[in-house]
């Protein structure tokens, strides 16, 4: 056991780790080994100034500072995670994100469906016998029908 510490701990050995990490988060589903990776990464490059600049680590100090690295970095992780995931927009429930906004008629709705446009795509609408040019508010969603109500100034 002794001879094992006494192995030197060049910055190469972490960039190899960091690129074997980054070769593990491609083959395996979430993003854990991403952010060891780049402590890895990291600390390579730390060993490697250190080296350049005449003091090397020990090896002690590599594995400290890759242990604050990915501390750090997984907290990190943790708090970009909770503001994506609270972010609006989510991808499978677009339509709700439209409730509240006011759109222009594509198509007159009549018998109660026409279409309206939102940016650079033209949704069913479901209202109120409207002229198409009507404003139009979106009130709700069934599926990827708008609900819409005619618009009126407040």
């Amino acid at each position: 056991m002794t001879g094992l510490l006494a192995l030197p701990l060049d910055h190469w050995h972490w960039w190899i780790a960091a690129v074997v990490m980054f070769v593990v988060e491609m083959a395996m589903p979430g993003i854990l080994f991403l952010w060891l990776g780049l402590a890895a990464l990291i600390t390579g490059v730390v060993a490697f100034a250190g080296a350049r600049l005449g003091h090397p680590p020990g090896w002690e100090a590599q594995a400290l500072t890759f242990a604050v690295l990915a501390v750090a970095s997984l907290a990190l992780a943790r708090r970009l995670r909770g503001r994506v995931a609270a972010a609006p927009g989510a991808l499978n429930r677009r339509g709700e994100d439209l409730i509240g906004r006011d759109f222009v008629l594509a198509e007159a709705i009549v018998n109660g469906q026409g279409r309206v446009r939102v940016g650079d795509t033209l949704w069913i609408a479901r209202g109120p016998e409207l002229p198409a040019g009507a404003r139009v508010r979106v009130t709700g969603v069934e599926g990827a029908t708008l609900m819409v109500a005619a618009f009126t100034e407040p």
